[in-house]
């Protein structure tokens, strides 16, 4: 399912955002011209934090002008795709490394109406994905390690980024290539480069001086 908007496509993590206003910062996102925006769903288990739970997304789903997706780092995915739907989530992120059978879970969250995704940690490889571009609509790249905010970005991910880049060509499938952790405008243009057209930005976009609808325009303009 190819996506709506032309890329590259800036995404920001709600992950920096003040919870007791989570409304509000959903609608100044919106506001900056992000084009969707990123739940980062931690279990504590899976990852050490525990962030969003269904509701709370459903709540500052009626607040956003844009589309929605869940990060699911948790280490039984399956067990909570449908409330992730139902919550307003378009697109529905699982980590490879949670999932025994990949294959059924992409397939399970188009059942469900949403858009697919599948997450792979720095040291996993490309390969893994291999099989199961037929059912994905979208690969993530950790550019980091997944469970905090604030971190550096990995380069070193890069050379992996461009073989996703390679296998999603070659398939023929209309797949979005997304890249998450440590990006800034210094960072995006080689994850760019490498072959990334989605871009999650958190920390970096809410401390810029300039606000965010100055950060995203610079990240758009890095990546190009």
């Amino acid at each position: 399912m190819p996506p709506s908007t032309p890329r590259p496509l800036i995404v920001p993590s709600v992950l920096p955002a003040d919870f007791a206003r989570l409304g509000d910062e959903v609608a100044a996102l919106c506001a900056a011209g992000v084009d969707r925006i990123q739940w980062d769903v931690m279990d504590g288990v899976f990852v050490p934090n525990l962030t969003f739970g269904p509701d709370v997304i459903a709540a500052a789903r009626v607040h956003s002008t844009v589309g929605f997706e869940a990060h699911l780092m948790v280490v039984a995915p399956d067990d909570l795709l449908s409330r992730y739907a139902d919550a307003g989530c378009e697109l529905l992120i699982v980590h490879a490394e949670a999932c025994p059978h990949l294959h059924r879970t992409l397939a399970r969250i188009r059942d469900l109406g949403a858009r697919s995704g599948v997450a792979l940690n720095p040291h996993t490889p490309a390969s893994v994905v291999e099989h199961v571009l037929a059912e994905t609509d979208l690969v993530l790249a950790m550019t980091v390690n997944p469970g905090f905010g604030g971190q550096a970005y990995i380069a070193a991910v890069e050379p992996k980024i461009a073989e996703l880049r390679r296998m999603i060509d070659e398939s023929g499938f209309a797949i979005e290539l997304e890249v998450d952790g440590g990006i800034t405008d210094s960072t995006i243009p080689g994850a760019a480069r490498a072959g990334a057209d989605v871009f999650i930005s958190g920390s970096w976009m809410y401390a810029h001086a300039d606000g965010k609808a100055a950060a995203v325009d610079l990240l758009r303009q890095a990546a190009a």
